[in-house]
């Protein structure tokens, strides 16, 4: 665990606690921690873990199969073009993380098992990472950089479909479309893809998708969604027949991540409201997209809502730049490492090239760059 990047800033928050309590004492250092809001790393540990239990993702696996029969064309080139456009945007409602899961499975199940082209191994990986960086932004709660923000910046879910969401949508499509027709014949020569529906009973179905409803209605009430994670992971233990390994871990460190992001954020506005403040919403927005490549994208947007008097539409700028860029690296966006680790093992040495990652989503982080800023 301690390989991890987001440990990193976890350590630097305990780092600053105990600087903090060594010059200021308990009370000041207690007063600091207790006027942070730490809602939204909690309800992301609590979602990224009902969200990618095996129930949602049979339900969203169902669904994708399900999609995919109706495209009358070759069932290798829907299925593909469902896994790489639909479940980026289904990460709107099961939260990126799980969508990075599930689209990574399936795509390693059907695809990279199969007898690919290296160059096509990482066009794809390329266009996964950055569809499902941007494909969170259907909602205020799915994509990290998103939520960190939406509550103080009052974006709704009406707000987030009416500026982001239709821009999100052609975005990953044209990318799909793209990538699609490109390794059209490679595709067209794999062998029909054969899913098998899910074993799972239609009530244990039903009662996480409740489950997970339930938190997401309950974003911003700590007590209320902290209580239906303690049914959840009841209910869990009761069946774990139809459960698989729960990701504790992957949800942990995600969450330790932005902890420690709002720990140290609330002491940095002294340099970035004087920064920001010289920059133009089209410089944020390049400037936001190149600077996620070498830094997490939520990182950006939370230390950008700490400045006051930001226009809306370097707001938009800001966080439009923070997920436009999140395909770039591996470190660009929380899902990534997830998608990594699943599909890593497929490539030449176990290892993903991170010039060859980086070239392979550039395309894609263009086409998302035409949507976001000139349309």
């Amino acid at each position: 665990m301690l390989g991890e990047v987001e440990i990193v800033f976890g350590f630097w928050a305990i780092a600053l606690i105990l600087i903090f309590f060594s010059l200021s004492g308990k009370n000041e250092t207690l007063s600091y921690l207790n006027n942070q809001s730490y809602v939204e790393p909690i309800f992301v540990f609590v979602i990224m873990i009902i969200a990618a239990s095996k129930p949602v993702l049979d339900f969203s696996l169902t669904s994708v199969r399900a999609i995919s029969r109706l495209l009358p064309i070759h069932k290798s080139l829907s299925l593909f073009f469902i896994t790489i456009s639909f479940v980026p945007l289904l990460g709107s409602f099961i939260t990126e993380p799980a969508a990075m899961t599930l689209g990574a499975l399936l795509l390693k199940d059907h695809f990279y098992s199969k007898n690919i082209s290296n160059k096509f191994k990482y066009a794809i990986i390329g266009t996964l990472f950055v569809n499902v960086s941007i494909g969170g932004t259907l909602t205020p709660f799915a994509a990290p950089p998103i939520l960190m923000v939406a509550s103080k910046w009052n974006w709704d879910l009406t707000f987030m479909i009416t500026t982001f969401g239709w821009r999100t949508a052609l975005a990953v499509f044209t990318n799909s479309l793209i990538l699609t027709l490109i390794f059209k014949k490679e595709l067209a020569n794999l062998e029909e893809p054969n899913i098998k529906p899910s074993e799972t009973p239609l009530f244990i179905l039903l009662l996480h998708l409740i489950l997970l409803i339930g938190v997401i209605i309950f974003v911003h009430d700590l007590i209320l969604f902290l209580g239906i994670f303690l049914i959840f992971l009841g209910i869990a233990n009761s069946y774990s027949q139809y459960q698989n390994k729960l990701i504790i871990k992957e949800a942990f460190l995600v969450s330790l991540f932005l902890s420690g992001l709002v720990v140290l954020g609330g002491l940095q506005k002294w340099w970035l409201q004087p920064l920001l403040n010289q920059l133009t919403p089209d410089q944020i927005y390049y400037a936001a997209t190149a600077l996620t490549a070498i830094t997490d994208n939520a990182a950006l947007t939370y230390l950008g809502s700490l400045v006051d008097g930001l226009s809306d539409q370097f707001k938009y700028a800001l966080a439009a730049g923070a997920v436009t860029g999140g395909g770039l690296t591996v470190i660009a966006n929380a899902p990534n490492p997830a998608g990594y680790s699943i599909l890593n093992k497929n490539f030449e040495n176990n290892i993903i090239s991170p010039l060859y990652l980086f070239l392979s989503a550039l395309g894609p982080t263009i086409v998302a760059i035409f949507f976001y800023k000139f349309i």
